[in-house]
């Protein structure tokens, strides 16, 4: 094995296409990769009927500051370092390569396990949709189609994946914006009620321990795949530039728009009344949250009319689409990182005429193919099993990379004594 080596390398076929993106090509990537219109219709409902109640924006407003705060230092690391797999080569430079390397492994998983928790939400999406047009197909056939065309498309120049992700993106926001502004324009049944959602108690109720901390955790699982600005920072056109803008304006999108449009839910259905809101609209057979999705279709429905709720059900399928999209670019060039700092083989660092990290894309279509299959041979569920199986696994991979690149850039900045202090101990 070669000899580890977390800086970037200027051979031909070994490093990625330079100058393709810039701050809204990687923004895309990122707020895509976060799904809006999915957390809106899935993660945000749970959050308020689970965790919090009305005090749901206010997390998701907290969780975004914490995120900034957490940027400073990790955007300061991508002007020292420029590498396609952001997180383990920040690890490494901090904390050492064994916790480099180890860190690059838990970051894949994260990655790998998130489409496979999408790929199961979106083929059960699809079936349902199609089928209720005649169109009848098991869940894993549409799987499988989108996992074909991810495949595909992750194999051309990626800013031909971010001008996919950027139409995508920006007709998902709309249908949330144009929501959001009619319900707050008309006020629901008790108007504005900003203390319910943004004071410090509502946002605490519950409990760390009980509500507020699954509200934190669902708001948390909202931002995952903040992070890949960096991971595309060798295909930008000014690294150094255009990471740290990319990195606040997404971090700052997302933040504003799941605050902003979680408290318009909160007002179309009345603070004071929004568990037993959420828990009808979103009950089947009287069963709480078992469509979620419900919550925001019926307030699209009746805020803005009828056919607002036919076009987001269709969009929430396009938001899934991308989803997969950004992450299995994110997952590919990790590999890619990893090949060529001797981690994995030296195929693994090697890219295709167009610059997309040949060798990792099929490696990772090749690991969720092979679950899907397993998931559909085994008969289980694709959103009790798949779905929320996968999530779990996620969550707290993720989370744990980001606690060791925060200890990282600690380390870092405080051994190398030319840093800026601010930034270090930020």
């Amino acid at each position: 094995m070669r000899r580890f080596d977390m800086s970037t390398v200027e051979k031909q076929g070994t490093s990625l296409k330079k100058g393709r993106l810039g701050v809204l090509g990687i923004v895309f990537f990122v707020v895509a990769a976060s799904a809006p219109l999915v957390g809106m219709t899935g993660a945000v409902p749970v959050a308020m009927l689970a965790g919090n109640g009305a005090g749901t924006p206010g997390t998701y407003l907290v969780v975004g500051i914490i995120l900034l705060v957490f940027s400073v230092g990790y955007t300061a690391m991508s002007h020292k370092v420029t590498n396609a797999g952001a997180f383990f080569a920040y690890v490494g430079k901090g904390l050492g390569v064994n916790v480099g390397v180890g860190s690059a492994f838990v970051s894949i998983v994260g990655y790998v396990t998130i489409q496979l928790a999408i790929y199961g939400f979106f083929g059960a999406i699809v079936a349902g949709q199609l089928g209720a047009l005649g169109l009848s197909l098991p869940w894993y056939v549409w799987a499988l189609i989108a996992w074909v065309l991810v495949t595909g498309l992750s194999l051309l120049q990626v800013d031909v994946g971010a001008r996919v992700l950027g139409v995508l993106m920006i007709l998902e926001i709309l249908s949330l914006l144009i929501t959001a502004i009619a319900i707050l324009a008309n006020g629901g049944p008790e108007g504005w009620n900003v203390g319910a959602s943004f004071a410090p108690d509502a946002v605490l109720s519950g409990g760390i321990t009980g509500g507020a901390g699954i509200a934190f955790a669902f708001a948390f699982a909202s931002f995952i795949g903040f992070e890949a600005t960096a991971i595309y920072g060798e295909e930008s056109k000014d690294p150094k530039k255009t990471v740290r803008r990319a990195t606040y304006w997404a971090i700052g999108i997302i933040t504003v728009l799941f605050a902003v449009v979680s408290f318009a839910m909160v007002t179309g259905m009345g603070a004071n009344g929004i568990f037993d809101q959420v828990a009808e609209r979103s009950s089947v057979d009287g069963v709480p949250l078992v469509d979620p999705a419900a919550v925001i279709f019926s307030l699209a429905g009746e805020y803005v009319g009828p056919w607002l709720p036919q076009v987001m059900s269709w969009l929430v399928i396009t938001s899934l689409f991308a989803g997969l999209l950004a992450f299995q670019n994110a997952a590919g060039r990790y590999f890619f990182a990893m090949g060529r700092g001797g981690v994995l083989p030296a195929a693994f660092a090697r890219t295709n005429k167009a610059g997309a990290p040949t060798a990792g894309v099929i490696l990772t279509s090749i690991l969720a193919g092979i679950v899907i299959i397993i998931f559909a041979i085994a008969n289980l569920d694709p959103i009790l099993n798949l779905f929320y199986w996968m999530s779990g696994i996620t969550v707290i991979a993720i989370v744990l990379v980001e606690v060791l690149v925060s200890l990282a850039v600690i380390v870092y900045f405080i051994k190398n004594t030319g840093a800026n202090v601010w930034q270090g101990k930020i």
